[in-house]
């Protein structure tokens, strides 16, 4: 009998569990094993799934619990768009190429030809406003004048947590501790500067450290490391109004011309599609992003550079606007997202896909100064999206978009 086939008897047996299998076996060995085992109890056939390009040691415990194998999604790349170009103090400057990784059919193209409009007009400025990576943990206390208490010390000794906390990570930078008092109950929003790292895990152990203190200091107790008020991976106004991870900005102005010759239509459309569409019609339902569809540059951009899929939330945390200038002229258009979580170290940045598609964008590891590259990359991404945006837009205003879909096969 194989190593494989005793294993997958122990664990129909009882004797293991799935999650313990690289205890007793490689983790390539345990991929396997389970891969086996889930073929058996299905009947699903992983011939795919099992051949993969990275390597499983480098993966599990980081990346995976109970490996299987692989998932692969198509990837395309849209550009090159044109940033900076004419103003240099951003983060990125010149012509960058951005690798998409998408299921949905028409996007890349989409997104592609905004980016050709962005390319026409000159280039786009963009810029990262804000960096502040946040967690938020949430304390007990027996009344409100605790909870006074509690939030005055908060204020008072923002650079003791910082020393607290920065003692945590060689990179971290604590920004701001702002206490938030309900009642019985203290939030206290930490936002870091987590330079190339996404940082959520350096914000968690850094926030640990100071809730500690916190709790040393005051009569507040701690309930959990997160109240939610970060807010991670959901829908917040905190984050729209007060940023979370990057908050990046990009515009652009296209002539007329390059509005007719490029999109289709003219300014006039675009601009009257965007209010009704994407300020009214958001306001209307009540939306926390007012814009076209700028999740879906973000999401193919996480997927394909090994960001947090999930951050894709806040990624879409996002307003769009467009004015018609110069007598007709021209038009202006900008895209400005509150939360981009990206970073170019750690998570699935390191797997080898995704260092590939860092390093087609040229922000792989750590940028000089550090937090340069993981700024560059949401300049990139919040510059392509403004392209999508840009598309999307003029696609409805020349009623394009049901043709365009129809033949690129969504």
């Amino acid at each position: 009998m194989s190593d494989v086939d005793d294993l997958a008897e122990r664990v129909e047996e009882g004797e293991l569990r799935l999650h313990e299998l690289e205890a007793h076996a490689d983790e390539a060995t345990a991929a396997e094993v389970r891969r086996l085992l889930v073929e058996r109890r299905t009947g699903a056939a992983l011939d795919t799934v099992g051949d993969y390009a990275f390597a499983p040691e480098d993966a599990v415990g980081s990346n995976i619990e109970n490996l299987v194998g692989g998932a692969q999604v198509p990837m395309g790349v849209v550009g090159p768009v044109r940033i900076n170009a004419d103003d240099p103090d951003g983060a990125v400057s010149g012509d960058k190429y951005l690798p998409m990784a998408t299921t949905e059919g028409a996007l890349v193209a989409s997104v592609n030809r905004g980016c050709a409009a962005i390319r026409a007009g000159g280039g786009a400025t963009a810029r990262v406003l804000k960096n502040a990576m946040t967690r938020a943990p949430v304390f007990r206390v027996a009344d409100v004048g605790e909870a006074a208490e509690t939030a005055a010390w908060v204020r008072e000794h923002t650079d003791d947590l910082a020393g607290t906390a920065e003692a945590t990570t060689s990179h971290g930078e604590l920004r701001e501790a702002t206490p938030y008092v309900v009642g019985d109950s203290v939030f206290v929003r930490f936002a870091y500067d987590t330079k190339d790292a996404m940082g959520m895990n350096m914000a968690t152990i850094a926030t640990q450290e100071a809730a500690e203190h916190i709790e040393a200091e005051t009569p507040a107790e701690l309930v959990a490391l997160s109240g939610n008020l970060c807010s991670d991976k959901k829908p917040a106004a905190v984050n729209a109004v007060n940023g979370r991870g990057r908050t990046v900005s990009a515009d652009v102005t296209l002539s007329r011309e390059t509005v007719a010759d490029v999109l289709k239509t003219t300014p006039e459309a675009i601009a009257e599609a965007n209010t009704r569409k994407n300020l009214v019609g958001s306001a209307k339902a009540g939306s926390l992003g007012f814009n076209a569809h700028a999740a879906n540059t973000v999401a193919a951009a996480f997927l394909a550079t090994g960001q947090d899929i999930a951050q894709v939330v806040e990624g879409a945390n996002a307003i769009t606007t467009v004015d018609v200038r110069d007598g007709g002229d021209t038009l202006y258009a900008s895209l400005t997202i509150a939360s981009l979580e990206v970073g170019t170290v750690g998570g699935g940045t390191k797997l080898p896909t995704q260092a590939e598609a860092l390093d087609v964008v040229g922000v792989r590891g750590g940028g000089s100064p550090p937090g340069a590259n993981a700024d560059a990359l949401a300049e990139v991404i919040t510059t392509a999206a403004l392209g999508g945006e840009l598309s999307l837009l003029g696609a409805l205003a020349s009623s394009h978009l049901a043709s365009a879909h129809e033949e690129l096969g969504r």
